[in-house]
């Protein structure tokens, strides 16, 4: 008489995955939802939702994985549908009344104010700085780096050798770099 238990099978894309398969991962998936969320009741919620999506079939285990890394999958992107289903619920006014820990972070890729006031200041600088150039430097940074000019353009405009145009606009670069 053997009492050793059998482990449990893999389930594949044949078989169908039972509660007991699911069960093994539920602790995991509601750790590693807690920790993108930073909720834990919301976390349950969510874990359950993939266990409701497995177990109707609206998601599929097609054994190209393992198990766990497609339930991590799956649940990532009830994640995403979550972050995005809320996203225009949130408000400025709502944000302050929260502590500062809740890890709700806004990103805005344009500059700020004080970053546009430090770009035009250089900006200015640089164009003074252009216009102390000889003039010989100064028509050819003009016309290449600030109205976007062709090679081609610049050199009929100058009547000079493209050759001689990188020269200059080394030799300008040189001295506003200095």
């Amino acid at each position: 008489m053997n009492t050793q238990t059998r482990p449990a099978a893999v389930p594949t894309a044949a078989s169908p995955i039972g509660w007991g398969a699911l069960c093994e991962h539920r602790d995991f998936l509601v750790r590693f939802a807690e920790r993108k969320l930073l909720d834990p009741s919301l976390a349950e919620d969510l874990v359950h939702d993939v266990f409701e999506a497995v177990m109707t079939g609206r998601a599929r285990f097609e054994g190209r994985s393992a198990l766990r890394s497609w339930l991590v999958a799956v649940l990532k992107h009830k994640i995403v549908d979550l972050v995005r289903e809320r996203a225009p619920q949130l408000s400025l006014e709502s944000m302050q009344d929260e502590d500062e820990g809740s890890g709700l972070v806004l990103v805005c890729e344009q500059p700020g104010p004080e970053q546009q006031v430090a770009a035009r200041r250089l900006l200015d600088q640089t164009m003074v700085r252009i216009a102390g150039l000889p003039s010989t430097l100064r028509r050819a940074v003009e016309l290449r780096l600030v109205h976007d000019r062709s090679t081609d353009e610049v050199c009929s405009a100058l009547q000079i050798s493209e050759d001689n145009l990188f020269v200059r606009l080394h030799r300008a670069r040189r001295v506003l770099a200095s």
